[in-house]
């Protein structure tokens, strides 16, 4: 019989420790799932060409039945329309034309935009068709145009979205096994660049190549990846060498349960709760879905704040890494038992 067996844990601590366990459990449904409870359809800009009656005509109608779900973005022009859109100034356009009105659609910017933009159209028609047979003329028929299409391997746009979060825990991960296993700042930020490297590679070689996710040029896809995926692992690297292992619990917090369900990476950003969609595009996952959706999509849009966001990120990390090296070092000092009296040391 074994006198050294280890005794049974006290009946408090096991339900204690049980309790805790779900409440961990809940908060990480909370996390992920209060962003989509606190959603709604707002503030998206949107297009808008024709004479100041028509457009007050269409913002009253959108304000009646949409109430705050539209910003309308006035512009000259049907060519200028299509200019905003394909540089992600806005998510759709309607042009108020008396006889060819359209609906201008981006499906690769959102989905969700485009399905309310779609809707949007079905109205429109049904109140020209009121005014037309009031006036005793036949009605124009409103035409959806889709200016920015997906791809069609990826008609629903699902496979990007859901690319976002594999792309964080992969960070996370990178920056896990650089902190438990390698040594020193330099070759721990040496450790991440080159993880970034490979798997920037790899996905990008499985989502360009084999699911046809990515559109645009494979290598500054690549490039893309590389850095968000780098960024994510240098900043939990910066936590664990800033607070010990500690950090790298306090870096997956952040990413898994906090940048990521804000990334907003399936719905326009302006649709989660102000003000966290704006706070989710400063942080790595909705930055870099963003500048991959932009790069594959819309070539004419202006990139540099997702880069700088990447790239400042992965500066942080950095940063957190080296101070955190540097204030654990322990001091040299000189043990008092060997230090002489001075009373002798003037002597000798």
């Amino acid at each position: 019989m074994d006198n050294h067996a280890t005794p049974h844990t006290k009946w408090p601590v096991a339900v204690g420790l049980g309790a805790a366990a779900a409440l961990v459990v809940g908060l990480v449904v909370l996390a992920f799932l209060w962003p989509t409870k606190t959603m709604s359809t707002q503030n998206l800009p949107i297009s808008v060409v024709g004479d100041n009656q028509a457009v007050a005509s269409v913002e009253a109608t959108l304000d009646q039945a949409l109430p705050g779900a539209i910003d309308l973005v006035q512009a000259p022009d049907r060519e200028a329309a299509v200019e905003q859109i394909l540089k992600r100034a806005t998510y759709g356009a309607i042009v108020l034309s008396p006889t060819a009105p359209e609906v201008l659609t981006a499906p690769a910017a959102s989905a969700a935009s485009t399905q309310m933009l779609t809707q949007l159209g079905g109205q429109l028609q049904t109140q020209l068709q009121a005014q037309a047979e009031a006036a005793g003329v036949p009605a124009p028929t409103v035409e959806i145009t889709p200016i920015v299409p997906l791809s069609t391997t990826d008609p629903g746009g699902t496979g990007l979205a859901g690319a976002a979060f594999p792309l964080a825990m992969g960070g996370m991960i990178g920056g896990v096994l650089v902190s438990l296993a390698v040594v020193g700042p330099a070759r721990r930020i040496g450790a991440v660049a080159a993880f970034g490297v490979a798997a920037g590679l790899v996905v990008t070689l499985a989502l360009y190549t084999w699911f046809e996710f990515l559109q645009g040029g494979f290598w500054i896809n690549a490039l893309a990846l590389g850095l968000a995926i780098s960024a994510t692992s240098a900043f939990i690297v910066g936590c664990a060498s800033l607070v010990g292992r500690a950090g790298i619990g306090i870096g997956a917090v952040v990413t898994l349960f906090v940048a990521n369900p804000l990334s907003a990476a399936a719905v326009p950003w302006q649709f989660l709760a102000e003000p966290w969609g704006a706070i989710g595009q400063y942080l790595v996952p909705g930055a870099a879905m963003n500048l991959v959706r932009t790069i594959s999509y819309f070539p004419d849009a202006d990139a540099t704040k997702q880069w700088l966001v990447l790239v400042a990120w992965f500066a942080i990390g950095v940063v957190l890494a080296v101070v955190g090296h540097y204030r654990n070092q322990e001091a040299v000092r000189v043990p008092e038992a060997t230090l002489e009296p001075e009373g002798e040391a003037a002597s000798a």
